[in-house]
């Protein structure tokens, strides 16, 4: 990530902590990162993985798109690269995502918020999907959409698979 895209993410990370009156231990501890690691993120620095920021979006319930816009980097590792297309403010709100990822990839996702769901339509090559009880292999041109409140998993085959990715997120009910 360049240091615009992290001194963004920081700026996003430490306004929604506050916001919500977290100190930096606390969400440190509940996205199970160091302290350190969460204060360098906020100060702009620091190398975070994918798995990281889902982390603390799922703690700081908010869409993962939240802490990354306006990013127009493409966000990646381990052979997985994502970009935020587009992000939508109506209720619920819909995250756009570009994905592609490397031959022979297995990318574990934690569960996003409660309610989340995930459609996705594969543009190329072939991905199993889905939760990790429950995947289904699909093909080019052929969509998926399933619960992404519980773990669940993209594996690419011999090709690279490039995907369009939209997350819904539904708001929890206030008690």
């Amino acid at each position: 990530m360049d240091k615009l895209s992290l001194g963004t993410l920081g700026q996003h990370l430490q306004t929604l902590r506050q916001a919500q009156g977290w100190s930096l231990s606390q969400l440190a501890a509940a996205a199970g990162i160091a302290k350190s690691n969460l204060s360098r993120l906020e100060q702009g620095n620091g190398n975070p993985t994918l798995d990281t920021i889902w982390r603390l979006a799922v703690q700081l319930k908010v869409p993962f798109g939240t802490l990354v816009a306006p990013i127009a980097v493409p966000l990646g590792e381990d052979g997985v690269e994502v970009r935020l297309l587009d992000q939508g403010k109506d209720h619920p709100q819909i995250d756009a995502y570009w994905m592609r990822c490397a031959p022979h990839t297995l990318r574990l996702a934690e569960p996003h918020t409660p309610g989340a769901r995930e459609s996705l339509i594969l543009i190329s090559g072939t991905l199993e999907a889905g939760p990790e009880d429950n995947t289904r292999t699909l093909s080019a041109g052929e969509t998926l959409t399933f619960a992404a409140d519980r773990p669940h998993l993209y594996r690419t085959g011999e090709a690279w698979a490039t995907l369009l990715l939209s997350i819904i997120y539904h708001e929890e009910p206030t008690p």
